[in-house]
């Protein structure tokens, strides 16, 4: 991310108003602009050397220039590590590496194996994106990470399986409400296990805390310890800090993949209904994946945005050696991971 450049002067968090909803959903997507993942190796150091620039002083200014590169730089590169995240498990790729994924899920008439199957490649997938993007001040060791991989999947075909078994058996509901729950049969497992999926991966990080920092008026021209990078000293690990990161991001999945999971399987079943439809069935499976891709990009910044990446609270409400600590207003601040 653009804070772990060097130089002594520090960027604007954002062009827009991360203070309000509708600031963070506008800066969101531009983190997830499916369109920064085209720009390869040498675009990015273009990038990096515009803004170290601007932090050493050589540009005084804030420009379009500066903001775009500020956009590639944050969308590629982890805030904790500065290194670049893989990139089929960057949040500007999530939609795309998630859509093969759901449309499988969400195909009529799976039976057991392939629901298993699915939710087996879905959760894989969570786990790859879920590491990538967290809080990196706790790493997972890979037993951990084996560990948790085949409890998150363990519990979504548990879930989803269950569900498939259950639906044929309610036989007072009519045929057609039937369908509708056999659609939505893939929503409580991914919205389930997509939520447990971010407690197991970031386990560690609950347990043993994140780093928080104080939130600093202005910025200074140099750290805490001395560092020419402009970074500000850890005041230490905080476990409620961690605890709130991880539930705030578990919910944001939820909020992600429930309208993905309904909205799209609803809408499809109402479109089989049409006379084109009917007589075209070659047309339905790409009409799915077209109303899961439009709703998926539609509401990923949405949920994403439901809270700060860059989380601040009170000092005070954390553990009693951070009491007394916060920066400006009594605040410190951490990352929430995405």
């Amino acid at each position: 991310m653009s804070s772990s450049l060097p130089g002594s002067r520090a960027l604007p968090e954002s062009q827009y108003d991360l203070a309000t909803y509708w600031g963070r959903v506008r800066h969101t997507a531009g983190i997830t602009d499916p369109r920064t993942l085209l720009v390869g190796k040498t675009g990015l150091e273009q990038a990096k050397k515009t803004l170290v620039a601007y932090k050493t002083g050589q540009i005084k200014s804030m420009t379009p220039e500066l903001w775009q590169a500020k956009k590639i730089v944050d969308s590629t590169l982890h805030p904790d590590t500065g290194e670049p995240v893989f990139l089929p498990f960057r949040m500007s790729c999530f939609v795309l590496s998630n859509l093969i994924v759901t449309a499988g899920m969400l195909t009529p008439g799976l039976g057991n194996k392939g629901t298993v199957a699915w939710q087996i490649a879905n959760q894989s997938l969570n786990v790859a994106i879920n590491y990538s993007n967290s809080n990196k001040s706790s790493p997972l060791s890979w037993s951990k990470i084996a560990q948790s991989y085949f409890l998150a999947v363990g519990a979504s075909c548990s879930v989803a399986v269950g569900l498939n078994s259950i639906v044929p058996r309610l036989k007072k509901l009519t045929p057609s409400t039937r369908l509708i729950l056999g659609r939505l049969v893939p929503f409580a497992a991914v919205a389930s296990a997509g939520a447990l999926n971010v407690f197991l991966m970031r386990g560690e990080e609950m347990r043993t805390g994140i780093d928080v920092y104080p939130v600093l008026s202005e910025p200074a021209d140099k750290t805490a310890s001395g560092d020419s990078k402009g970074e500000v000293a850890s005041l230490g690990k905080s476990k409620k800090a961690a605890t709130l990161a991880v539930a705030e991001t578990a919910l944001s999945r939820v909020l992600n993949s429930s309208p993905i999971m309904v909205i799209p399987p609803l809408i499809l079943v109402r479109l089989q209904s049409a006379d084109w439809l009917r007589r075209n069935p070659r047309y339905t499976t790409p009409v799915n994946l077209g109303l899961i891709l439009v709703t998926s990009y539609a509401v990923l910044p949405l949920a994403l945005a439901a809270f700060p990446q860059r989380q601040k609270v009170r000092a005070d409400s954390l553990e009693a050696e951070f009491e007394g600590r916060g920066g400006e207003g009594g605040m410190v601040v951490f990352n929430r991971g995405i």
